[in-house]
């Protein structure tokens, strides 16, 4: 049994970069600066989506956004409307009855006069 070793050069090594050549701006900036423009991200999303929220917050609790008192106005308004529409639905059942009333009337006076003359002749 014949064993062949190969020598192989080694790899090069890595080259040490000084700290801090490869980070990213930020990376550099005190703990304490990185605070504040996060939190003032933080702060300027809040003030952009609070409307939004409250808007939502609304839709989700059913109340109208801003024009609550006019479609209130108009809901009454209606409402009155309804009620009148019903008084005059009613007053015209009455006047059917009576009409009906009449025409039963009407019906029976001619009756007799026509059993009393007999038939056309």
């Amino acid at each position: 049994m014949i064993q062949v070793i190969v020598q192989t050069p080694a790899p090069p090594e890595i080259p040490v970069f000084p700290p801090g050549l490869f980070e990213p701006w930020y990376a550099r900036l005190p703990p304490a600066v990185t605070l504040f423009i996060c939190l003032g991200f933080f702060a300027a999303g809040a003030v952009v989506l609070y409307p939004l929220m409250r808007a939502i917050g609304r839709r989700i609790e059913g109340r109208a956004t801003g024009t609550d008192a006019a479609l209130q106005a108009e809901v009454e308004q209606l409402r009155a409307r309804l009620n009148e529409v019903e008084a005059l639905q009613h007053r015209v059942m009455e006047l059917e009855e009576r009409v009906d009333f009449a025409e039963r009337l009407l019906a029976q006076r001619h009756e007799p006069q026509r059993l009393e003359r007999g038939p056309a002749g």
